[in-house]
């Protein structure tokens, strides 16, 4: 039996310009961390002694005889890349809803190449596991999905990710002083909105805009640069950072309509009249988790204000996708 442990994540700036469509034009750039908060993949090879040859369970429970009968997308698609043709139980747990805006799809897809890796007995990188999971979800699921999900991921920790021109990408870790980075966290809040979405059908309509959005892509990418000098910034207010992410927030709900809903902007601006500095819908858009900027004094004010929401409490993570046991022989 193999447990694997994969962050969700939080992206901060720069994200639509992490859509092949546009970083293989004009290169891409974001900024993101992983959290304290997982996705959980128990994988084992299922005994012969059953009508069925694989079972998964998640949301739903499905005990199939061929993987190319299983529902689950992100499961069906590795099974049948991975030539699996030996009979599997897969079990997933999350600690977050899935379709929330924090690349819950992307963690379980890292999630169950490195379990079935750990159970062939392979080492896998995280930048082979990147890949692989960009392969599956991009080209043999098809989704419409952009490529920071899957890299955070699997690296984990507080990282700008490049994207480049020739499809390839570059992960550094930003290097904060301790000090800065306990009061940069103390300023975030997370709030479930407790509206699921499905992030590929508003992808679509942003990737359907791209071109006719460069001058809003190519400021929020700009962004992650500035977002990075004031953190590292022994002088410059850690306040700027909210001031940056208020000001991303307008360029991308330009981005499409589907982006930011009248639900989103009445949350939103209750939470600026409250005293957040700035915000934004994680993800996609549409829903799911939104991020503020908040000085903590006035924290108290703004969870009274959202008082409907759900507040999640969290660090940040700094090991990406783990193997947290490893029984292949399942002893």
């Amino acid at each position: 039996m193999i447990i694997t442990r994969t962050p969700f994540r939080i992206s901060f700036f720069g994200g639509g310009t992490d859509y092949p469509g546009w970083y293989t034009q004009h290169g891409g750039e974001v900024l993101s961390t992983t959290i304290d908060k997982y996705c959980y993949i128990t994988c084992r090879h299922l005994p012969p002694f059953f009508e069925h040859k694989h079972r998964v369970v998640y949301s739903a429970i499905e005990n199939v005889k061929h993987w190319d009968e299983i529902k689950h997308p992100s499961v069906r698609a590795v099974l049948g890349w991975s030539k699996c043709d030996k009979g599997m139980e897969i079990h997933h747990d999350g600690d977050l809803p899935a379709r929330s805006g924090l690349g819950s799809s992307s963690s379980f897809t890292v999630g169950l190449l490195h379990a079935l890796a750990a159970l062939k007995g392979s080492y896998v990188s995280k930048e082979q596991l990147s890949k692989d999971a960009l392969h599956i979800e991009q080209n043999v699921i098809g989704e419409a999905v952009g490529s920071q999900d899957q890299i955070a991921a699997a690296y984990g920790g507080f990282n700008r990710i490049e994207f480049k021109r020739s499809g390839n990408f570059s992960v550094s870790p930003v290097i904060l002083k301790k000090q800065r980075q306990k009061d940069f966290q103390k300023h975030l809040m997370l709030c479930f909105t407790g509206i699921s979405r499905i992030a590929a059908e508003v992808a679509k309509s942003k990737i359907a805009n791209l071109n006719k959005r460069e001058t809003e892509l190519k400021a929020m990418q700009g962004m992650v640069d500035e977002a990075t000098q004031i953190l590292q910034s022994p002088t410059r207010p850690i306040e700027e950072f909210g001031d940056l992410l208020h000001e991303s927030w307008q360029h991308k709900r330009a981005l499409s309509d589907k982006v930011a809903t009248p639900e989103v902007d009445q949350i939103y601006e209750a939470a600026r009249d409250a005293g957040a500095i700035g915000g934004k819908v994680l993800g996609a858009g549409g829903g799911g988790f939104m991020l503020f900027f908040v000085r903590p004094e006035h924290q108290t004010r703004v969870r009274e204000r959202l008082s409907k929401l759900i507040h999640v409490p969290f660090g940040f993570d700094e090991s990406g996708s783990r193997v947290m046991l490893y029984q292949p022989n399942g002893l």
